[in-house]
C-alpha cells in the first residue's frame, strides 16, 4: 500500500531535538540527518510493509548512518510515523506513543 506519510508531533519534536543535537557536534551534521530521515519516509512511502514489526503493529526502518530508528504504524487511508528515536534508547517511551 502507498499512501500518505503522516508525521506526529511528538516525532516532529524527537526529529528537530536530534537536529539540534547534531549541528551543535559539526555544522551541517543536523542537515546530514534530516537527510538519511527523509530517505527513509521516502522508502516507508513507497513499501511501508517491507520493513519489520517490533511491538504489536509498529513497525521499524534504520536510518544509514545514524544510530537512529524511524517507528511507524501502517493504517488504511496513511502512514504514521510515531517516534524518531536513537536506537539506545529505552523502547518504552516510543511504544506508549501507540
Amino acid at each position: 500500500m502507498k499512501g500518505t506519510v503522516v508525521i506526529r508531533p511528538e516525532a516532529e519534536a524527537d526529529l528537530a531535538e536530534a537536529h539540534r543535537w547534531y549541528e551543535a557536534q559539526r555544522p551541517g551534521l543536523g542537515q546530514r540527518f534530516l537527510l538519511s530521515v527523509e530517505a527513509a519516509l521516502f522508502a516507508i512511502q513507497r513499501h511501508p510493509e517491507t520493513f519489520p514489526v517490533v511491538h504489536n503493529q509498529i513497525r521499524r526502518v534504520l536510518l544509514r548512518r545514524f544510530p537512529y530508528g524511524v517507528y511507524y504504524v501502517v493504517a488504511d487511508l496513511h502512514t504514521a510515523v510515531l517516534a524518531v528515536f536513537h536506537c539506545k534508547r529505552d523502547p518504552q517511551r516510543w511504544q506508549e506513543r501507540a
